[in-house]
């Protein structure tokens, strides 16, 4: 069994910036409702998108965000192929639908790239790309 949560640090800097701008505002202009709010709202999504977690079993791979955002499960039967890729800055982060499939990461360019039985491509970000593609290469040649 593999598990391996990937910590992102791009998403927790940008929202600790943008926080930082919204202190200086609630400091400016004191307590106000709307200011609080945003800033709970940046917690919360610092909370839900902040991690990216791959878990590999015997039957499957599963990943997702934070405590359990956006979790998906694909079974090795499914899978046709898995290669190591480079996403671009256009990638991004968070989960996004781009030319090159679904794209699933929270920081750095590094992903395994799952390509269905469907034809359907998955991008899944990890920092441990050779240790993730041997593991799923195994598993799906079996």
């Amino acid at each position: 069994m593999y598990k391996h949560t990937q910590f992102g640090w791009a998403i927790w800097g940008l929202l600790t910036w943008i926080a930082s701008f919204v202190a200086i505002a609630l400091v400016l202009i004191g307590p106000n409702i709307g200011v609080v709010g945003f800033l709970v709202l940046l917690l919360v999504m610092a909370i839900l998108f902040g991690t990216l977690t791959v878990e590999v079993d015997d039957q499957a791979i599963r990943w997702w965000f934070g405590p359990g955002v956006f979790k998906r499960e694909v079974k090795f039967s499914e899978i046709k192929t898995v290669q190591p890729v480079i996403n671009s800055w256009m990638h991004g982060i968070g989960v996004r639908i781009t030319h090159d499939g679904w794209v699933y990461g929270v920081h750095g360019f590094r992903a395994v790239e799952l390509t269905l039985l469907d034809d359907t491509q998955i991008r899944i970000g990890t920092n441990q790309q050779r240790k993730l593609t041997d593991l799923l290469e195994a598993k799906v040649a079996n």
